[in-house]
């Protein structure tokens, strides 16, 4: 085996090192957050009307499908970047990716493209803003958190233009197809979101690719030292994660029959969800399946508040706090083992 394989750690990268403190910190934090995560659906179970009915379900999963994939490319990033989001891994323009990249779909339909060209467009759209991002950090050196900002705006600027600030409407005998349920009342979202996590998380967790991937966040000195394309691989972290913007773009005009506005709304829960996924790995580190529960979760969060007909504004107050609470609860079990 080589230098550079032994080098790239998996998810579990220091599972032996005697740790002993910091180890038994991670696993309450983990399982606590499980916890949590079962108490909240039990109260919701018995005070929500609906909230364990089969279509109800169906209508979290198909939900979580969007925000799951954008979330798993934003994963993708900080994986390869590290856990510092100011100096290392973050795309903050994979929601207005996913925006721009729906507008370019159903405006295509409307020109009277076909499915397949529409589709085209809007995956290669989500790639160039990846493309972007990758040259803005990689090539110019921009920090993470500015450059993809600064993308961002780009993006939600075209986005405005494309459209007007107008809803294009879109609908196509595929996207009636992606938006309709099977003979059990679960989406074939769900299905979609499901077998796109098994794909991604098998390519992260179990290929060369995906392991160097893990030894560039988390060792970047050693990697370089080891001979890995540090910023080839970072760079293709930016790109995979516009890829799944352009992916999520497709299916946001599948679920809404079309383009919308204001989809920069959908940043936040992303981020709630991808820095949320790394509390449900054994060692507070990113991962696919980690982010796939954490989608869940604010998902059937989210729809509990509705079913509860609590205000909206909540619900964005819970997500910040979510944050707030992960990333400093992460932040101080890694000082610790440090």
């Amino acid at each position: 085996m080589s230098a550079d394989i032994q080098l790239a750690p998996s998810p579990d990268y220091l599972a032996d090192v005697p740790r002993t403190g910091g180890t038994s910190a991670a696993a309450i934090l983990r399982f606590g957050s499980l916890l949590v995560f079962a108490v909240i659906l039990a109260a919701f179970a018995l005070t929500a009307p609906y909230f364990l009915s089969v279509g109800n379900i169906g209508n979290v999963l198909g939900q979580s499908a969007i925000s799951g994939i954008l979330a798993i490319g934003l994963t993708v990033v900080l994986i390869a970047g590290g856990s510092n989001v100011v100096t290392g891994g973050i795309d903050l323009s994979i929601a207005a990716n996913m925006g721009l990249s729906a507008a370019v779909y159903a405006t295509l339909i409307q020109l009277g493209f076909s499915d397949p060209a529409a589709a085209g467009a809007a995956l290669l759209t989500g790639l160039s803003i990846g493309a972007v991002n990758a040259a803005a950090v990689v090539l110019a050196g921009i920090v993470p958190l500015l450059a993809t900002l600064a993308v961002m705006n780009i993006a939600a600027g075209l986005e405005l233009v494309l459209t007007q600030n107008t809803v294009v409407p879109a609908s196509t005998d595929f996207l009636t197809a992606i938006s309709s349920s099977d003979s059990f009342g679960i989406p074939f979202l769900a299905y979609i979101l499901l077998g796109f996590a098994a794909l991604a998380g098998a390519i992260i967790q179990y290929t060369p690719a995906g392991l160097r991937l893990y030894a560039v966040g988390v060792f970047p000195d050693a990697a370089r030292a080891a001979g890995l394309p540090v910023k080839r691989l970072l760079a293709g972290a930016f790109i995979a994660s516009g890829l799944c913007g352009g992916v999520a773009g497709i299916l946001s005009v599948s679920y809404l029959s079309g383009s919308t506005t204001g989809s920069g709304e959908a940043l936040l829960p992303v981020v709630v969800i991808a820095l949320l996924g790394s509390v449900f790995s054994r060692r507070l580190v990113p991962t696919i399946p980690g982010t796939l529960i954490s989608a869940l979760f604010v998902g059937f969060l989210t729809n509990g508040f509705q079913l509860l007909n609590l205000p909206s504004t909540l619900v964005s107050g819970v997500q910040g706090l979510l944050i707030l609470i992960v990333v400093s609860a992460t932040t101080l079990l890694r000082k610790r083992e440090a």
